[in-house]
């Protein structure tokens, strides 16, 4: 038994998560490695190869680490669980006229409750995984922080972690950039593994073609939503398009041509399949609702708290003034009007490189 403990370490088969495997033991834990499998190709039914965390190359390349290092590795099917709940809300959030963002669906509700689970049945002490942040302890509270490496940074996409989860998680390549991440795969003779690309495509849409997903889910939707019309602010047509769920706000290309100058999609009206589209500075938005709150940093937040917000992934964030309301969502009020503002997106709310907490986005104001 180690004197660390056991540690759970959620593996894909990605350099990411076996580097954190390799970290954690070679640091003196009791490492025990799971790989969780969250969809399958056949039912998924994209034109494509298989690839990704769920393949099962990928899994294979999990368990020969475990092999290579001597420790224990289990494979999980949570298939029915994630299905009904990441698949059906991504199906759902298309349906209502939103963008989703599945990633950050299944950390907060599934990938960590999986993994805790297990841990408690393994008798493991924390989990580990291969995600770039830090997790930061003080006035009695956990709460997640901005990586080293600004481009790999994926803080964003933990906001939704509870505490109970944060105190048993750690992220050993927080204070590691990617190149590093390479070399010490290399270095402990993984040299294929080193040079894997990196997949950023959702991991049940594996040909990235989520519209063809949308149209194999539901029954006759592609039927149900045919011939809507696109209408500019005014109301005015200005052409037909192919359904309200396969556009997203902000969205430029496939709109059609015959436009006079380039227009985005800038409104999205479910119950009556209208897309409305505008010139870019019709996207522009001074604030924002955001609902499903999980503080991180602090238990609460005082009105006209100042925070920097981010609203998609890789955002660059903007100065904002952020405030509880009565209903327990937030009102945003950003300092400089922001682009393209997505319902059914995730807002992120920074103090420096510290998660005071996140929801999901609701309207723009």
């Amino acid at each position: 038994m180690s004197k660390l403990g056991k540690v759970l370490v959620a593996m894909s088969g990605g350099i990411d998560s076996t580097v954190t495997a390799m970290l954690m033991h070679e640091a003196g834990y009791e490492v025990i490695g799971i790989t969780m499998k969250t969809w399958d190709y056949a039912t998924s039914g994209g034109s494509s190869k298989e690839t990704g965390c769920c393949s099962l190359d990928s899994i294979n390349d999990a368990r020969q680490v475990s092999v290579d290092m001597g420790f224990h590795h289990f494979i999980i099917d949570i298939r029915e669980e994630f299905g009904d709940y990441v698949i059906d809300d991504f199906v759902d959030e298309y349906i209502a006229g939103r963008t989703p963002n599945p990633c950050i669906l299944c950390n907060t509700h599934i990938k960590w409750s999986a993994l805790l689970k297990r841990a408690d049945a393994l008798d493991c002490e924390f989990i580990a995984t291969g995600h770039y942040a830090k997790i930061n302890y003080g006035n009695d509270r956990y709460y997640i922080s901005k990586a080293i490496d600004q481009n790999k940074d994926q803080s964003y996409v933990l906001w939704g972690l509870s505490q109970k989860c944060m105190e048993r998680t750690q992220f050993p390549l927080a204070p590691f950039t990617k190149p590093e991440i390479r070399q010490m795969a290399a270095d402990r003779g993984y040299e294929a593994l080193a040079k894997k690309a990196e997949s950023y495509e959702i991991c049940f849409v594996p040909d990235n073609d989520y519209r063809g997903f949308l149209k194999r889910r539901v029954e006759g939707l592609e039927e149900r939503v045919a011939g809507g019309t696109f209408v500019d602010k005014e109301g005015n047509i200005l052409g037909r398009h192919d359904g309200y769920p396969f556009y997203t706000i902000g969205q430029r290309k496939g709109l059609g041509g015959g436009f006079k100058t380039p227009m985005f999609v800038t409104e999205i009206r479910p119950h009556d399949n209208v897309v409305v589209l505008g010139q870019a500075d019709e996207l522009l938005r001074n604030g924002m609702t955001v609902t499903d709150i999980n503080l991180q940093k602090y238990n609460s937040i005082a009105p006209d708290t100042e925070a920097t917000t981010m609203v998609r992934y890789n955002d660059p964030g903007t100065v904002s003034q952020i405030s509880m309301m009565d209903n327990g969502n937030v009102e945003v009020l950003f300092g400089a009007n922001v682009r393209g503002i997505a319902p059914g997106q995730s807002a992120v709310f920074y103090e420096g490189d510290d998660i005071i907490g996140g929801g999901r986005i609701t309207n723009s104001l």
